[in-house]
């Protein structure tokens, strides 16, 4: 039988990933940064053979706090959300929305034509339909045998 050497530091290491694997799962529109915790608005994507549907979550914020810009391959919304509501009292501050400047950039799954990109924004879900580039709808070709 062969002698194994205890390392417990790796062993802190895995479970620190393995906590941190958790934490990502459960909470995916919370992340920390070198500032703090920020938001990352939550995202649903459809895929349709002429366009993607990309629907993103940004509650409580005004058109006029987004910055959406669209590549051929990707989509990246900036915002900040600012803090209104405070409470002072006996010297202390009270707050309880997270507030601040977040950005989330998606990887489109195909091309699309980011010049006829269309946008709707109510009720805090901001709606992009973005067209696929042609080369991306005739992607599927019938190859005749014979």
């Amino acid at each position: 039988m062969a002698l194994v050497r205890w390392e417990p530091f790796r062993e802190i290491d895995t479970l620190q990933r393995q906590m941190n694997r958790l934490f990502d799962e459960l909470m995916p529109t919370v992340r920390e940064t070198a500032n703090g915790i920020t938001f990352v608005p939550a995202a649903e994507m459809e895929e349709t053979p002429d366009a993607i549907h990309l629907k993103l979550e940004v509650p409580g914020m005004d058109a006029k706090d987004l910055d959406v810009q669209v590549s051929a391959d990707s989509v990246s919304i900036m915002g900040e959300r600012k803090s209104e509501t405070k409470t002072e009292e006996k010297g202390m501050t009270r707050t309880e929305f997270r507030y601040g400047k977040f950005q989330r950039v998606i990887p489109l799954p195909a091309r699309v034509q980011n010049t006829n990109v269309q946008a709707e924004y109510k009720d805090g879900i901001l709606k992009l339909t973005l067209p696929k580039a042609e080369e991306e709808k005739n992607k599927v070709v019938k190859v005749n045998l014979g």
